[in-house]
């Protein structure tokens, strides 16, 4: 006898056609490891992209290492960014943010956002107001854009 023999048979038989109209058929589970691994889309692509490039962003600036604490991909509303914490030798730390264009994440030229911000970190991270651009997400209030240090140069 279940749960539902204990109680008023009205509440019983809601229960039963509950817990009968909650069964659903769900696809089987995968039994190996190639199943589960899917190819990730081009915004995680991306994101995956910018973290793995962190020892190339410390590389490029002389750094001893850089960590990635921010990346996000572009959509047609917004523009990618990458947040990169720097860590030299003697301690000192610079945290940079870097904006890039706006489109979709898997187009060729968004493919190459970690390699223009390596360029520009390894151009000695010269700041012109021209491509610096007000951002009240960036630490320091102060973003650099990689498209517009493109153009410029």
């Amino acid at each position: 006898m279940g749960v539902t023999g204990l109680l008023p048979r009205d509440t019983a038989d809601i229960m039963e056609t509950m817990h009968a109209a909650g069964r659903r058929s769900l696809p089987p589970v995968p039994r190996n490891g190639a199943e589960l691994e899917a190819e990730p889309d081009a915004a995680q692509a991306f994101v995956a992209r910018l973290r793995s490039a962190a020892a190339d962003f410390a590389a490029a600036a002389g750094a001893e290492s850089a960590v990635v604490r921010e990346a996000v991909p572009p959509a047609r509303h917004r523009r990618s960014r990458c947040r990169v914490v720097l860590r030299y030798a003697d301690g000192a730390e610079s945290d940079l943010t870097f904006l890039g264009a706006v489109g979709t994440p898997g187009r060729q030229a968004r493919l190459g956002f970690d390699r223009q911000i390596q360029r520009w970190l390894g151009a000695g991270q010269l700041r012109e107001a021209s491509w610096l651009v007000a951002d009240q997400d960036a630490p320091d209030g102060i973003a650099v854009d990689v498209s517009a240090w493109l153009a410029a140069s």
